[in-house]
């Protein structure tokens, strides 16, 4: 197992160096004059070139991709300061720390993220199970059909139909806003409840079809069976076999749906107008801010290979027939 873990931890170091550094030349290869942005309109060539000289743009190419990689591991200097590692750069549009600006954004982005999963996964996969395990009753029937339609809807409009429901008609409560949780736990729960609530209606609802259909087809698999025809009781046989063996590919969606939250619900957040990671993006690459960019992705690449990473670790726990060598 530790040489499982010390080879995945070090193919995802070589794949963050990859993306970085595809991400940084794909972007400086682009046409557009950063400096020329981040000076704004009415700028003199002066200016322009002062900028340039300040920002490293006048550096060879290889060397601004050295000091930017470097950076990440040792720190570096600007003119307006040193910046510690991890250091991502300065933003062009901001000029404030790229880093300083992730880590700010990233509390919101991870109140949506726990608050989703502890939500999606409780209601999702308990509906699921039930329905399962009631096959072809009436609570099978209202627990698919109602999963079938929710599945349906998407944030951006069951978004504004609750924020018309709780907020815009009745005023019963205040748009989302985010409160930080360790100072204030129940204005964080008020300011985040409609956003947790509506993700987690659509990922709820995907969550008890994909448990229902995989329990449904471990409880039909040989070993089952053969456990059943032994005299074990169909509850002992339902979660000591078929739940478990249904756990292995529920595990690789959780994962991509954990690192894809993580990176940056960028649906959900400008639904409600919140400012997380997924917000940030599409300001760095609205704003064409190369730092912020580079920044936000090298950061939502690293959640995504740490949630494999941790998926890939679970499968051998969860099936014993999986060995990782």
């Amino acid at each position: 197992m530790f040489k499982f873990i010390l080879r995945r931890s070090m193919g995802a170091v070589i794949t963050l160096f990859l993306i970085g550094t595809v991400t940084f030349f794909l972007f400086l290869s682009g046409p557009s004059d950063y400096a020329s942005l981040a000076c704004g309109k009415d700028c003199s060539p002066a200016r322009i070139e002062s900028i340039r000289h300040a920002m490293g743009l006048d550096l060879p190419l290889f060397q601004q991709w050295w000091d930017f990689m470097s950076g990440i591991v040792m720190g570096r200097d600007f003119p307006t300061g040193h910046c510690s590692a991890p250091c991502l750069g300065v933003s062009y549009s901001s000029n404030e720390l790229v880093w300083d600006t992730v880590v700010d954004r990233m509390p919101l982005t991870l109140s949506l993220t726990v608050g989703g999963l502890v939500v999606f996964l409780f209601i999702g996969l308990a509906a699921g199970m039930i329905a399962a395990y009631k096959k072809g009753t009436a609570v099978d029937k209202f627990a698919t059909g109602a999963s079938t339609v929710l599945s349906s809807f998407q944030i951006y409009l069951l978004g504004p139909l609750a924020l018309l429901l709780f907020v815009w008609s009745t005023g019963w409560f205040e748009n989302p806003k985010y409160y930080p949780f360790l100072e204030n736990p129940f204005l964080w729960l008020a300011g985040l409840w409609i956003p947790i609530l509506v993700m987690s209606t659509i990922f709820t609802a995907q969550y008890t079809r994909m448990a229902r259909s995989e329990l449904v087809q471990q409880l039909q698999e040989e070993h089952v069976r053969t456990a059943r025809a032994k005299g074990m009781s169909k509850k002992y046989v339902f979660f000591r076999y078929a739940w478990r063996g249904s756990l292995i590919p529920i595990l690789t969606v959780i994962g991509i749906d954990i690192s894809s939250l993580l990176s940056g619900g960028v649906v959900t957040e400008l639904t409600f107008s919140l400012h997380g990671l997924g917000r940030l993006a599409v300001d760095g690459a609205t704003t064409k801010d190369l730092p912020l960019t580079m920044g936000v992705m090298l950061v939502s690449a690293f959640f995504i290979l740490i949630c494999n990473m941790v998926t890939d670790i679970l499968y051998a726990y969860v099936d014993p027939r999986i060995r990782l060598s």
